[in-house]
């Protein structure tokens, strides 16, 4: 992974894990253990979809950028429909207390989407890619008055 991915995911993921610990905190007071417990869960589920997501998006970006908008669109909305899908499944456990890990999963992903989009936007990346050959530069070939 090149270091401005390596460099976004952190940036991503360190605040989406800060946003987990508080929501754990605050879940734990509400909903006691088990709502700590849920929260946790959460984070882990957030980080780890969004994650292999941008992960996927960045392969896909290198090998075929001509894909990459509509794969960008595609990827968000099977990540949503997922976590829509493990709320659905997780709606009536004992495990946990499902409603602060729906809480904490919707808050979360919405916390990594604006610090991914900060990410982004501070990144001085290439949007071209400069020719690598140093030995083909071109010279001046104007007249010199």
């Amino acid at each position: 992974m090149p270091s401005t991915d390596a460099r976004t995911l952190i940036h991503a993921a360190v605040p989406t894990a800060a946003a987990g610990a508080i929501a754990a905190v605050v879940s734990a007071v509400v909903a006691g253990g088990k709502g700590a417990i849920g929260a946790i869960v959460a984070t882990l589920v957030v980080i780890l979809f969004m994650g292999i997501g941008l992960y996927v998006l960045q392969r896909v970006a290198k090998s075929l950028p001509q894909l990459f908008q509509a794969m960008g669109l595609m990827l968000y909305t099977a990540q949503l429909l997922l976590l829509f899908i493990f709320v659905a499944m997780f709606k009536n456990t004992t495990l946990f207390n499902p409603k602060a890990f729906a809480i904490t999963l919707v808050a979360l992903t919405l916390v990594w989407i604006g610090a991914q989009t900060r990410a982004h936007m501070k990144a001085k990346i290439l949007y071209v890619e400069p020719d690598s050959s140093a030995g083909d530069k071109p010279g001046n070939k104007g007249q010199s008055s």
